[in-house]
């Protein structure tokens, strides 16, 4: 037989290409398992050839190592066979792993095949050399061979099937698992290449016209390693992709909650919005009308909230609101809803078998809301009026409910708030009436239906006339004059007060102009700021070119800011008034007393004047409170260098007493009731203290 001998260098080149195709082989079962569609499919084809192509090259490579005192050569033919034998179980053997499942009879079937698979390509790869006479085989080598082949083919498919899934510990576990698979690989090799013996006077049939083994080797090792490395930087790439779109898709998936949960739920209080209410109160409807049961639709709203909200502004008034959600929640139960439409308003959506039973949830609400709410060190004390609709009585539909269960609570503050009022037929009347009075006041300017009245303001005690107060009137067409407090409530609920209020302040500019041309240049004219025109990010510029198209001075014009306003969010204020005041207008603080106003903030204010609030003036001469708190504002008045007005002047003792105390100048019943333009000329032509005509 003739002696061979191994190439130490190409041997150990050998075995870590057998480690590097285990690695991997174990990667691509990874890939492909959790792939999907098309790319499960490529992911295959390409872990294949990777895998095949690393254990065909390890079987060349070894058998390169191997030396006979012969000429050696491969046919090409035979070659490319056995490296597609090597490709083609290499794809079984990917696919078999990345089931979801790897039950022991189907390992054992997997291991036979592949392992038979493995044989085959390396006794094929044999047969390449085309030996005359043929290589002969020592049976029991050749049959352990196999065996190894099977047993490392199976424990292969175990460590694939088992390190597919991506963990902390994964790699390392891979590259071990590779170390033991490659070890097996090789071990299959060369005890195949122990079994085969080279008769003497053996020659080599496909040294004419085959590959040299010399330039064979470097090819193999070259393409072996630039495959692998491809398939491995590809891998590697791809998973790194995959798990920032993993990562990516959760935070997209994140977002989609949150943005669901937000369009869903109120942003303050956290309880369902009108969106959400709507939606519960339509299966409720479903439910209900399927079963034949009841459920209730209250409508709370609270009392006392605005005072609240105006005394200690925005960040108090809204703390206060999630105190009240969260007690209004715990009083009713998990499955009832409870949900904030807006401002101070709630809606509570409950199952309830009779009348009573919503009464006595009611009940429970009221009692919870009425007690006092500890906010920011402060004890604030505010309570609900709640308006109760009873599906189907009240209404089988949606709307129905909504307005009835709206209009039975706008009932209840009427009867003296802080109670409960189930709805009734007669209540639909004040409703529509409302609603319709709403509908015109959005056409009331466009019809010209607003009108300005003009209150004096004299200078203490008996004037002369220093200046008036434009007070709008709606002119009804069917409902005669109504007063301000009938629809400016209505106006700053749905927004009109900014178009009403810029109206107010362009006619009362004209109307200065036309007295000041007929001759008044020491009057002035003072315009009411409601608190919603006050924030409108429009304000400054409106004045300004209000002003501008008048061509009135701005000393002429006076803008009252409620003391309330001006202190909701005094450094905001601040900044608006700063830039009117630096404009040329006057700045009068109004219903000064009522409010809860901060010494270090009104010194800073660029305020004209002082009004005092009217509710001190009706009780001056019997209550020495109001005394005392008049004589204080006056004081503080003169210190910080103001002008006092008194507004609510009604009668000759009030008058000799604010004009005692050092009141500046002085406006009401007494010396002016509210009139047209013309009238107030009318009377102050004849001398007389203006008065409107009977």
């Amino acid at each position: 037989m003739l002696a061979g001998s191994y190439n130490s260098l190409l041997v150990l080149f050998s075995l870590l290409v057998a480690i590097l195709a285990s690695y991997t082989a174990l990667d691509m079962a990874a890939r492909i398992s959790t792939a999907r569609g098309r790319a499960a499919h490529w992911w295959l084809a390409g872990g294949a050839c990777a895998m095949g192509t690393g254990i065909w090259s390890m079987h060349f490579l070894g058998m390169l190592a191997f030396n006979l005192p012969i000429p050696m050569g491969y046919d090409p033919g035979i070659t490319l066979l056995s490296l597609l034998i090597a490709i083609a179980f290499s794809a079984f053997a990917l696919w078999l792993v990345c089931q979801k499942t790897l039950p022991w009879p189907r390992l054992a079937g997997g291991a036979l095949l592949t392992g038979s698979g493995v044989a085959g390509m390396h006794y094929t790869g044999m047969a390449a050399m085309r030996m005359a006479p043929g290589i002969r085989y020592i049976a029991s080598l050749f049959v352990l061979s196999i065996a190894i082949a099977i047993l490392a083919s199976g424990t292969a498919l175990w460590m694939a099937f088992t390190l597919r899934r991506q963990s902390l510990w994964v790699r390392p576990l891979r590259a071990g698992a590779a170390v033991v698979m490659g070890f097996a690989i090789v071990g299959m090799h060369y005890t195949g290449m122990a079994a085969a013996e080279f008769p003497l006077g053996s020659v080599c049939g496909a040294v004419r016209g085959g590959m040299d083994a010399g330039w064979l080797a470097v090819v193999i090792v070259v393409a072996t390693l630039a495959v692998l490395a491809i398939a491995l930087i590809i891998s590697v790439l791809d998973s790194r992709l995959e798990a920032r779109t993993a990562i990516l898709a959760e935070s997209l998936a994140e977002a989609n909650q949150e943005l669901t949960y937000l369009a869903l739920h109120d942003n303050l209080t956290k309880l369902p919005n009108r969106v959400l209410l709507e939606d519960r109160l339509d299966q409720a409807i479903q439910a209900a009308a399927r079963e034949h049961g009841r459920f209730a639709l209250m409508f709370m709203d609270l009392d006392g909230f605005k005072a609240v909200n105006d005394a200690y502004g925005h960040p108090i008034g809204d703390r206060l609101l999630v105190e009240v959600a969260q007690r209004i929640g715990a009083s009713v139960r998990s499955q009832d809803t409870i949900a904030r439409l807006g401002g101070d308003e709630f809606v509570l959506l409950a199952s309830v078998a009779e009348p009573a039973d919503a009464a006595t949830l009611a009940e429970k609400v009221l009692s919870a809301v009425r007690e006092p709410f500890l906010v920011a060190g402060r004890e604030l004390r505010v309570s609900t009026s709640i308006g109760i609709a009873i599906y189907p009585g009240d209404g089988e539909l949606q709307h129905d409910l909504m307005a009835n269960a709206d209009a039975a609570m706008y009932h209840a503050k009427a009867l003296g708030r802080n109670t409960i009022c189930f709805f009734e037929g007669s209540m639909n009347a004040n409703v529509h009436e409302q609603l319709q009075l709403l509908q015109d006041l959005r056409l009331a300017i466009e019809r010209r239906e607003l009108v300005l009245q003009y209150q004096p303001k004299l200078t203490a005690p008996n004037g002369p006339v220093i200046g008036v107060e434009a007070l709008v009137r709606w002119a009804h067409p069917a409902h005669g004059l109504i007063a301000p407090d009938q629809f400016i409530p209505m106006a700053e609920k749905t927004g009109l007060i900014v178009p009403i209020g810029e109206w107010v302040l362009d006619e009362a500019c004209r109307q200065m102009r036309e007295w000041r041309d007929a001759g008044h240049p020491e009057w002035s004219i003072a315009v009411n700021l409601s608190p919603l025109q006050f924030r409108h990010a429009s304000l400054i510029e409106t004045v300004r070119e209000t002003l501008a198209r008048h061509v009135l001075e701005p000393r002429c014009l006076t803008l009252e800011v409620t003391e309330s306003t001006a202190m909701r969010d005094a450094d905001a204020s601040l900044q608006i008034l700063q830039q009117l005041h630096g404009m040329g207008v006057r700045i009068s603080i109004d219903d000064f007393g009522t409010g809860y106003s901060s010494l270090l903030y009104l010194k800073r204010l660029p305020a004209s004047e002082l009004k005092i609030d009217r509710g001190f003036i009706r009780e001056l001469a019997r209550d020495s409170e109001d005394a005392a708190i008049v004589s204080a504002i006056v004081a503080l008045g003169r210190t910080l260098n103001l002008s006092i007005v008194a507004e609510g002047v009604e009668t000759a003792t009030q008058q000799e007493f604010l004009t005692r105390l050092g009141c500046d100048s002085l406006q009401g019943f007494l010396l002016g009731r509210p009139m047209s333009a013309d009238h107030l000329i009318a009377s102050l032509s004849q001398g007389n203290v203006p008065q409107p005509p009977a």
